[in-house]
Formats: structure tokens, C-alpha cells, sequence
């Protein structure tokens, strides 16, 4: 059996630059040279052929794998698209499975909305909704701004504990 750790350390580096000679990248050659090693590590050689230089057949074996590596590459068509370009072809809506998640969240929201004391949730509606300060809140309820902040942070609290675990 051979000693693959002591192989890895004398050959490896080796292989990646008989690989980039090749016209592969730094990190694919890099991959491919692990992949050289998994394969033997794997798949070692039949003991009944005598392999007296692991060299040369871990060499084969890269050279292999590099050459499949680009053929499959080969078969890819490739496309250079800029972020505007891939935002026109991507589809922005959605999936199903969201749009169900979201119903279902936006239930459970209007239930719990719902189930507030009428001043906590006219203060939240005025604060959410209707985009006003929490002293313009607290002006038209007669409430101070501490008990309008309170009446407010309340409701969201109330309504995430609604929504916690969906």
C-alpha cells in the first residue's frame, strides 16, 4: 500500500502545475489534485498489477481528470451577463410556497391586530399604518409620548409572539 500522505506532500504541488500548464485554473487544479489523491485513496491500484512508480500514475490519473474537466466544461454554454442583465431574466416574483407563507402570516397578523385593546391598536395603526410620530400619536390620543411609546412597542411585541414559529 502506498503512503499516500508522503505522495501528497512530494507530488502535489507538481500536479497542480502540470495541470495549469494545461490551461486550468489555480482552484481546479487545486481540486482536481485532491480529487487525484481521492481516487487512488478510494480505488488503489490492483494488487496484482505491479505499479512500481505512483508517480507517474498519480500524474495520469490528474491528467485524466483535468482532460474530462474540460470536456465537460466544453459542453457548458456560458454567458457573461451583467447584474441588470440577469435581474431581466430572473424572475422576481415569489415562489408558491412564499406567497402561502406570507398569507399565512399576514392571517395570523390580522388576527392578533385584532385581538389588542382598541387604544394599543388604534396607537400601532396610527404608527404602522399611517406613518405618524409617536408625539403626533400621542397628541391625538391624549396620551403622553412614554405611554403612546409603550402602547406601541406592546403591539409589536404582542403581534411577533403571534407570529414566532411560522
Amino acid at each position: 500500500m502506498w503512503d499516500l500522505h508522503h505522495l501528497f506532500k512530494k507530488h502535489a504541488r507538481d500536479i497542480i502545475q502540470s495541470l495549469r500548464r494545461r490551461g486550468l485554473p489555480e482552484e481546479t487544479a487545486a481540486d482536481l489534485t485532491q480529487d487525484t489523491f481521492l481516487r487512488v485513496l478510494v480505488s488503489p491500484p490492483a494488487e496484482s498489477k505491479t505499479t512500481y512508480n505512483p508517480a507517474a500514475y498519480l500524474f495520469r490519473i490528474a491528467r485524466n481528470l483535468g482532460t474530462d474537466h474540460q470536456r465537460r466544461e466544453g459542453l457548458l454554454r456560458r454567458a457573461d451577463l451583467t447584474p441588470e442583465d440577469f435581474s431581466a431574466i430572473a424572475d422576481p416574483s415569489p415562489s408558491p410556497e412564499k406567497q402561502v407563507y406570507d398569507r399565512q402570516k399576514l392571517i395570523l397578523a390580522q388576527q392578533a391586530l385584532q385581538e389588542l385593546p382598541a387604544r394599543t391598536r388604534k396607537a400601532f395603526e396610527m404608527h404602522r399604518m399611517d406613518e405618524m410620530t409617536i408625539a403626533a400619536i400621542a397628541a391625538e390620543l391624549n396620551l403622553s409620548v412614554g405611554r403612546t411609546w409603550t402602547l406601541i412597542r406592546d403591539a409589536y411585541e404582542f403581534i411577533d409572539r403571534r407570529l414566532t414559529g411560522l
